[in-house]
């Protein structure tokens, strides 16, 4: 768009933040309003939503798949150790999982 339009479209509400959802459907893309579009490289297309006739066929995006995944396990632990732990705010249980790390490898030696 030229710098004389604005740059919020017309259906947002730049007060409260809200989108007329009437007028968003209302509005009809104009010509000029593509240049503003950025160009999808392949590495986009790649990561996007697959649909065949209107169903989802694959999901595009997500965590990639790791090669060494962690595993969930039921572990019963006293009340204070757990209290403890959470106590040190968040990342709580990847701190047990490098303290036990820890001392596997010092029980290996």
């Amino acid at each position: 768009m030229s710098a004389s339009k604005r740059n919020t479209p017309p259906f947002f509400d730049e007060k409260t933040g809200l989108v007329d959802l009437a007028a968003l459907d209302a509005h009809g893309t104009q010509a000029e309003e593509y240049d503003d579009l950025p160009d999808l490289a392949e590495a986009d297309l790649d990561t996007a939503d697959r649909h065949e006739a209107g169903r989802l066929v694959s999901r595009g995006r997500g965590r990639p798949k790791l090669d060494n995944p962690k595993r969930q396990v039921t572990l019963r632990l006293d009340a204070d150790v757990i209290e403890g732990f959470r106590a040190t705010g968040s990342g709580w249980q990847a701190r047990i999982n490098a303290i036990l790390r820890e001392a596997l490898e010092h029980a290996e030696r």
